[in-house]
């Protein structure tokens, strides 16, 4: 994998404002960055597809050992939704994506640093936003990046005919995200409406969950994590009608990063894995500590030698720590690429670069598009 430095497109800006991309900059600084582009070989995009694959895999075996063990304490999974999880995953509730944040440094096996699988963004710009910015740079060239297709035919399998969207107000970057998955599920042929998350209602008369127009919701996808889903008002009316949302409550196994020293517990020594603990200790002060239920890279802390050498803050960790191994990253002129390797229904489907000078990654990290030959 390379970096290298280029010209940015002409008018580049209206370009992707065109595709709906419209936090290209945030607070003044850019975060679609086209003056530099990364470039793989077709081997290392198999390895990175195969990587991705083989870790929803295990994840998907690591779900399977929380309930077979007992083990929702570990995952600060609130006793409500313990039986709506097993039903939704017994049910095997419809899934259309997830990502999952790879450090690679070119020699060793890439390193999972954890799974975004509930309410993952930088998709629009994953998907249709690098692709047209390959067909103007070089179309004789590749991508990994089927996202788009996928998403298609993933929501074509949601046994619903009506899918409410649903994000948060004033959250530019959540509400384009919802759009542009409104518009793949309306190219399956769904029937789609756009809703706030404090649009949906409940109706006591009719027992069921409603929007502002007293429609019945039939099937919703929400961009809002499912732990606090459970705090929402409504939040009593969730046991029995989970299965009506996207995405799936099981999700709540694999969006908590109380998965990754479960991971390690049940795969030790797995190549894509690095080791991660419930205690700092096995690790002799060189870890990254990350709260179970953190999100943005906020309330991080990387410690080498016992010492603190980064650190994020935010409004996370009620919940608790996990600690892990740090990874070995690849700095190219400065920056550190993370590799977000998008799952859509199941399976691999592409691949998006947030860059930073900081070994942690935040919502202010750039995106760089990539392409291979």
């Amino acid at each position: 994998m390379k970096r290298k430095k280029i010209t940015p497109r002409v008018n580049w800006q209206n370009k992707v404002e065109e595709l709906g991309f419209s936090y290209h900059t945030i607070n003044g600084e850019t975060y679609w960055d086209e003056s530099a582009c990364y470039e793989l070989t077709a081997a290392e995009v198999d390895l990175l597809e195969d990587a991705a694959n083989e870790l929803h895999a295990r994840c998907l075996d690591a779900a399977q050992a929380v309930i077979d063990r007992n083990w929702w304490s570990r995952l600060a999974i609130p006793d409500a939704a313990i039986s709506e999880i097993k039903e939704s995953w017994q049910r095997h509730d419809f899934s259309i994506y997830g990502r999952f944040d790879f450090a690679w440094d070119g020699v060793t096996s890439p390193k999972l640093l954890e799974y975004n699988a509930d309410t993952p963004t930088a998709l629009l710009e994953a998907s249709v936003v690098q692709w047209q910015w390959l067909q103007d740079f070089e179309a004789g060239a590749d991508q990994f990046n089927s996202i788009h297709e996928r998403l298609i035919e993933g929501w074509k399998k949601l046994p619903a005919e009506c899918v409410h969207f649903c994000s948060v107000e004033d959250m530019p970057e959540d509400q384009q995200t919802t759009l542009y998955l409104r518009d793949t599920c309306a190219q399956a042929g769904k029937e789609t409406v756009s809703l706030t998350m404090s649009g949906i209602g409940w109706s006591e008369r009719a027992a069921r969950f409603v929007d502002a127009d007293n429609r019945f919701i039939e099937s919703v996808f929400k961009l809002y994590p499912w732990e606090w889903l459970w705090r929402e008002e409504y939040g009593e009316h969730l046991p029995g009608r989970t299965k009506r949302f996207v995405e799936p409550v099981w999700k709540m196994f694999l969006s908590n990063k109380a998965l990754l020293p479960i991971l390690w517990e049940l795969f030790p020594n797995h190549p894509n894995l690095l080791p991660c603990f419930d205690k700092p200790e096995p690790l002799n002060g060189n870890y990254v500590a990350k709260p179970k239920l953190g999100r943005e890279g906020a309330n991080i802390t990387l410690m080498e030698n016992s010492n603190i050498v980064a650190q994020t803050s935010g409004d996370y960790g009620a919940e608790g720590f996990v600690y892990q191994a740090p990874a070995p990253m690849a700095a190219f002129d400065g920056q550190f690429p993370v590799l977000g390797l998008w799952i859509i229904a199941g399976e691999a489907a592409g691949l998006g670069i947030r860059v930073d000078t900081s070994r942690i990654t935040s919502n202010a990290s750039r995106f760089v598009p990539h392409l291979f030959r």
